[in-house]
């Protein structure tokens, strides 16, 4: 039996980064020229939030998806073996206004740009620029929205509240990570069109509910994500990841601080303080304490929260977070099945003819 060729399983290059980058680098798709990228972002009537990362060397996009652990292993690799780029001065222009910001040490930007008036609802799209000097060295185009005025938006988890992940367990989290890819896996039953109820709920297909992706799955895999949540249909929305981390880190994937992900569901209730939110995660991890001290911080703000039941384990410590959130007057409803969550959505929150 002859060897495998790892070469041959890896997708090609395009020309632009052909034989003369030549190498490692050539075959696993990675470019050491700067990159610039923008993350669906979000405005109010105020002011825009635009975030985005740039990196020294970063993974050249992926076009082809197929059935072969290998190539997806290394698809997978790919995306942490970045290099981020600190300190580096980024040029937004956004809704007609033009603003500079720096880079974190991690290569992550976020630039909040005023609004001379409030724009009409919709999706618009910005451009960036990372600057050395007075050269531009990379650019990109964002998506960034600004929501219409419905009465509800949602706030979701990813891991193991729509994406299957096995989060709780780091050995079976990587096998998955590592062996599939955006194409081959699979949301839980029933939770796209759950998802796609909640985006019309009490409005219409045409000024959709607000959804808002807030998790701590890394920056790495913002586009890994984009990609399933557009192959499955989910409502398209903005995401609030995780900081980047490299290849000797990945065995931390998918963890974060609890703080970390209480203070970005925080930044988004504060930019919309005039709509309710419907928060939803699993009992994996820490979404259940989250949402009840979220719940506890802004009671006001919250319609309902729904909690996926992942953990049998974890069942009871959840229910004792679920009674504070139930204490504070909202809707909580703890779920096996995503046919259940629907038809509590149905009964609780869908509009009455009056």
């Amino acid at each position: 039996m002859q060897p495998i060729d790892i070469k041959t399983l890896i997708e090609p290059p395009p020309a632009e980064n052909g034989p003369k980058s030549g190498g490692l680098l050539h075959w696993l798709r990675l470019t050491n020229r700067p990159v610039l990228l923008v993350y669906h972002s979000f405005s109010n009537s105020q002011q825009a939030t635009i975030m985005g990362q740039a990196l020294r060397r970063g993974p050249l996009p992926r076009k082809m998806y197929r059935k072969n652990r290998l190539v997806n292993t290394f698809a997978v690799l790919r995306l942490f073996m970045v290099k981020p780029y600190p300190l580096a001065t980024i040029r937004v222009q956004a809704f007609g206004q033009i603003a500079e910001t720096q880079t974190a040490t991690d290569g992550f930007f976020r630039i909040e740009i005023p609004l001379p008036a409030p724009p009409v609802p919709g999706w618009y799209v910005v451009q960036a620029e990372l600057l050395a000097g007075s050269s531009v060295v990379a650019q990109d185009e964002g998506r960034v929205i600004v929501p219409h005025s419905t009465r509800l938006a949602c706030i979701s988890d990813i891991d193991d509240t729509f994406l299957i992940s096995h989060s709780a367990t780091i050995l079976k989290r990587l096998t998955v990570l590592l062996t599939e890819n955006a194409h081959s896996r699979k949301p839980f039953d029933g939770v796209v069109a759950h998802y796609q109820m909640l985006a019309t709920l009490d409005t219409t297909p045409d000024k959709p509910n607000p959804f808002f992706y807030v998790s701590s799955s890394e920056w790495n895999l913002y586009e890994y994500i984009l990609e399933f949540a557009r192959k499955n249909e989910l409502p398209e929305g903005v995401y609030l990841l995780n900081q980047i981390k490299r290849l000797y880190e990945l065995v931390k994937t998918g963890k974060g601080k609890h703080l970390t992900k209480f203070m970005r569901v925080t930044r988004i209730l504060e930019n919309y303080p005039d709509q309710q939110f419907i928060l939803l995660g699993d009992d994996t991890q820490q979404d259940p304490e989250i949402y009840a001290s979220v719940v506890e911080h802004f009671p006001k703000q919250i319609r309902a929260v729904y909690i996926r039941q992942v953990r049998p384990e974890n069942q009871e410590k959840t229910r004792g977070f679920l009674s504070r959130i139930e204490a504070a007057g909202v809707l909580a409803c703890y779920f096996a099945h995503s046919a259940e969550a629907r038809q509590h959505t149905q009964d609780f929150l869908q509009p009455t003819d009056s």
